[in-house]
């Protein structure tokens, strides 16, 4: 799995736990519903830190909360 699957994931799983839907969500987080579409969808397997930032703002987590997920132990290398 590499790290955009692992983020999109990750969301979903938030999502679920805090029992929201994605556009939900993004209303919470000031992102836009394009924004957390696209990457749900898997359209954008690159989320930056200041999206996953307001995330978890949202959702009232911590960074560290985000990424404590068995998600991201095992992630593919992603340079090649």
């Amino acid at each position: 799995m590499n790290i955009g699957e692992a983020v999109k994931l990750r969301i979903l799983e938030l999502c679920k736990q805090n029992h929201i839907t994605v556009n939900k969500l993004s209303t919470i987080s000031g992102l836009t519903q394009s924004t957390l579409n696209n990457i749900v969808s898997g359209r954008n397997n690159s989320a930056t830190i200041s999206t996953i930032k307001k995330i978890c703002d949202g959702l009232e987590i911590s960074i560290l909360d985000f990424f404590s997920s068995d998600l991201f132990n095992d992630l593919e290398q992603e340079i090649k």
